[in-house]
């Protein structure tokens, strides 16, 4: 097998007691295995970190504690600023990876030059059953696309560090994947792998699940006051990015 190097892999953890350990271990057994899993237990309530210490017998494998609750995007900001790969990848604490999506995506991005990618991927519920769909997206994403929508699963994410650079986003509780998506799109347009490769839990309480009030009411908040767009502005980009939604779930999003 080729090797492209080391890929850091950025895992926040919240109160994922239930599901950390098989997260951890559909990184264990990824075919490629040139990596670094940063996981970073923000303030738990759960016995999330218990569930973690056992695989720290693995060295690729490094657990920090926040001394105190501070979200996503603080989090993803600590692992980020710690990562020594050339290749950044994203993985939540109740997400998977199937067996070979490191290594199939890091040929497609060799391959093809690429310097920010994502795949497909499939959708279980809390309790792992398999939901039967398939979630994909628009094969190339440019900074114009990508404000339309947050097409790209953020566990099905990789971006070349040498491209981008140090990546940090502000601290906001909802969209801070967008966000990330926001600016790594400044410096590299995005391309698809067309192949199933991770396993997204939809869990209560998920963007997924939110009401669509509260979805206008986040995007809202991010154009306007994280990206700094002007009121009228931020209302366009806010009813594009709703009616784009509309147009994943009947385009990209398909029943198996």
């Amino acid at each position: 097998m080729k090797e492209y190097g080391l890929v850091s892999i950025i895992t926040p953890c919240y109160n994922c007691a239930p599901f950390i350990a098989d997260t951890i271990r559909s990184v264990q057994r990824q075919t490629y295995q040139d990596w670094e899993m940063i996981i970073i237990d923000d303030l738990s309530t759960d016995q999330s970190v218990e569930r973690i210490k056992p695989f720290l017998s693995d060295p690729r494998i490094k657990l920090l504690e926040n001394a105190r609750n501070v979200g996503a995007a603080l989090t993803r900001n600590h692992a980020l600023r710690l990562a020594k790969g050339r290749w950044v990848a994203f993985l939540d604490a109740d997400d998977q990876w199937m067996l070979e999506k490191l290594e199939r995506q890091l040929e497609f991005m060799d391959r093809e030059g690429y310097a920010f990618t994502y795949t497909n991927y499939t959708e279980t519920n809390e309790f792992n059953h398999d939901l039967g769909t398939c979630v994909s997206g628009p094969e190339h994403i440019g900074p114009r696309g990508m404000l339309r929508y947050c097409w790209p699963g953020c566990l099905t994410v990789m971006y070349d560090r040498q491209v981008v650079g140090l990546l940090q986003i502000p601290d906001i509780r909802k969209n801070n994947d967008y966000a990330m998506w926001l600016r790594v799109i400044r410096k590299a347009s995005c391309h698809l792998l067309p192949q199933t490769l991770a396993i997204y839990r939809q869990r209560p309480g998920s963007i997924s699940g939110q009401t669509w009030l509260s979805l206008v009411e986040w995007h809202y908040r991010l154009f306007r006051h994280t990206e700094g767009y002007g009121l009228l502005h931020s209302l366009l980009l806010t009813a594009q990015n709703m009616v784009c939604g509309i147009y994943k779930k009947l385009v990209y999003v398909k029943k198996l």
